[in-house]
């Protein structure tokens, strides 16, 4: 089955088609369809996810799947949540990882409760009218690192400090963070739904 991927970042496009290969379906990027991103005007991840998912649907007419995911830091107030991606240009800073990261540490510098969440929300949609979505939620729960460790994976995982671990996502083998990450707990969650539902 083709399902186009309500997403344009090739990091979590890795991510996800490895995680989906037991159900054999192909991912597609919306943007190799020629397909533009979707507004996100919520501000939360579920309605931000479904919007994206019936967007990509409806300019494709093929399944869809989208995720929503962020960073929820508890001293925060659960915040940047929704405006992850866009945490760095609150700060003066432009789009991206690594000044995510660091307008995220420079935030934090004289912040002793550093404990937050990694959430994922993934809805998949048979089609743009589909009345029932298929939703899975992943959290992973650590810690804000006082400076990046670890040069795997993407986003905040070289400051996200698992305590079980003793280590960020980042200095995980990509194997292990997969089967920890909110991503992960996602798209199993989202895979079993998807066998009881649809296949």
């Amino acid at each position: 089955m083709k399902i186009v991927l309500a997403s344009n970042n090739p990091g979590k496009l890795a991510e996800l088609q490895v995680m989906l290969e037991p159900l054999q379906m192909t991912l597609v990027r919306q943007s190799e369809l020629g397909i533009g991103e979707a507004e996100e005007p919520y501000r939360t991840f579920i309605e931000n996810a479904l919007t994206k998912a019936r967007h990509a649907a409806a300019a494709s007419g093929l399944p869809a799947l989208a995720d929503d995911a962020g960073l929820c830091v508890d001293a925060f107030g659960g915040l940047p949540g929704v405006d992850t991606a866009f945490y760095a240009t609150q700060f003066g800073y432009e789009k991206g990882d690594a000044n995510n990261v660091r307008a995220l540490l420079e935030q934090m510098k004289d912040i002793d409760q550093r404990r937050a969440a990694l959430v994922s929300t993934l809805v998949a949609l048979r089609s743009a009218d589909d009345p029932e979505p298929l939703i899975a939620v992943g959290r992973a729960v650590g810690e804000i690192a006082r400076e990046p460790k670890g040069s795997n994976g993407f986003g905040f995982d070289p400051v996200m400090f698992i305590p079980a671990f003793g280590k960020t996502f980042a200095e995980l083998p990509v194997e292990v963070k997969n089967a920890h990450s909110h991503r992960g707990q996602a798209v199993r969650a989202m895979v079993a739904l998807m066998r009881e539902r649809w296949l």
